[in-house]
């Protein structure tokens, strides 16, 4: 659909887009990398866009910030839950820790129903990560304060949770949005079929839609070879176990042995997030090859420092009931889209797609295998190019605004 026909399906809509963030030092982390593209590709094209932002567990506040905008206008005013919703401070302020927190689903929950209520417009659109979120928006569709309910998934495993009661209650909770909201956005196209393996009836489905995670133009573009520089690897991303940064820094170790100038940038996290990193960068003596960049605000910064690099590391770890092996992998995307050769683990269903494009080796996630590949690439100018070339035609058409049109596209084809 043209740029012209997208802003004639939305030109008269009202949307509610209900998220999540980590907020550190009164700023919102990239713990999920929609809100702001969502924002940027609607609030041009709809007379009303509501963002309610749930302050993820662990973050330096717990109440959810909601943000209204009109068209064309990126200055939000700004609001604050009511002040029943705030009788949870005190409980969300005990049990304020980064893990899943049943008080915290409670609040969610509520203050979607808060704001509607509060709110006079009857949304056209109610968009929601997580299933109690879109819970929330299937009843306010009962109610007639919202038309269309879309469940938007960015992360699903079927075995999330270790406690089998709790993965139960978050199973049953997914089928149910599943079935009932209107249409499922599903980042990866592994998530439908993982649904369906743990006893979802695809005949009582909602119609799901692939949306993959995308990128901003002034991302996809790769520097000459000329300017990379030379033997260097890059890691973008969160700083979780489940993600393997270790993996990236003791591949390091042993890539040193073979290319003594070799160094790796970290880009992403928090000093905090990257303590448990730091110690093995110190017991290793790697301090000289280890750059930290910690969180990079500007998505245009963060892609010029990762344009520089010749490898880009993807050492999401093989954990039973991992939510990767489901999920989409934004750091393979950025890679690509840099232009830059890329090396997978074998988890991520992505790292497939682009090892099968050629823009990608794909290896188990042990630092050996990690740093054979990357030598192996340092070692072949051949390897290198024809991977970098791949990776460009990857990423050339990702972008969030293809993500979102097409994703409105396909709801306006199967009313």
């Amino acid at each position: 659909m043209a740029k012209k026909e997208i802003g004639e399906l939305l030109e008269d809509k009202t949307v509610l887009f209900v998220s999540f963030s980590k907020w550190i030092n009164g700023s919102r982390m990239p713990t999920n990398g929609s809100i702001e593209p969502m924002r940027d590709f609607l609030v041009p094209r709809v007379k009303k866009f509501v963002l309610i932002d749930q302050a993820h567990p662990g973050s330096d506040e717990v109440m959810p910030k909601i943000e209204v905008y009109s068209r064309n206008n990126k200055n939000f005013k700004s609001y604050k839950s009511s002040k029943i919703l705030y009788l949870l401070k005190p409980l969300l302020n005990k049990f304020n820790k980064s893990t899943t927190q049943p008080i915290f689903k409670i609040r969610d929950f509520l203050s979607v129903i808060d704001w509607s209520l509060r709110d006079k417009t009857s949304f056209d659109y109610c968009i929601c990560l997580e299933s109690i979120n879109t819970l929330a928006a299937i009843f306010l569709r009962k109610i007639r304060r919202v038309k269309v309910v879309v469940y938007y998934v960015s992360d699903y495993s079927p075995n999330r949770y270790p406690s089998k009661w709790f993965n139960t209650v978050y199973l049953l909770l997914d089928r149910f949005c599943a079935m009932h909201a209107d249409y499922i956005w599903d980042v990866s196209k592994a998530m439908q079929p993982a649904r369906i393996s743990v006893g979802l009836n695809s005949n009582k489905s909602a119609s799901v839609i692939h949306v993959p995670n995308g990128l901003y133009p002034d991302q996809i573009k790769a520097n000459p070879v000329s300017k990379i520089e030379n033997h260097s690897m890059v890691y973008m991303g969160t700083l979780g176990r489940e993600n393997g940064p270790d993996v990236a820094i003791l591949a390091l170790d042993l890539v040193l042995k073979k290319f003594p100038d070799a160094k790796l940038h970290m880009i992403g996290g928090t000093e905090q997030d990257f303590e448990w990193l730091r110690k093995i960068v110190q017991k290793k003596g790697l301090k000289e090859s280890v750059y930290v960049h910690g969180f990079v605000e500007k998505s245009s910064d963060m892609s010029d420092l990762i344009k520089n690099c010749t490898v880009g590391l993807a050492p999401y770890r093989d954990i039973p009931g991992s939510l990767r092996y489901y999920a989409d992998a934004g750091k393979i995307r950025v890679y690509a889209a840099a232009g830059i050769s890329i090396v997978s683990s074998q988890v991520p269903p992505l790292g497939i797609d682009a090892a099968d494009r050629g823009a990608a080796l794909r290896v188990h996630d042990d630092p050996k295998s990690f740093a054979d590949a990357v030598m192996n690439i340092f070692s072949d100018k051949k390897l290198y190019l024809r991977l970098r070339k791949n990776a460009m035609e990857f990423a050339k058409h990702n972008t969030w605004e293809n993500s979102f049109a097409g994703a409105f596209r396909q709801m306006n084809k199967r009313k």
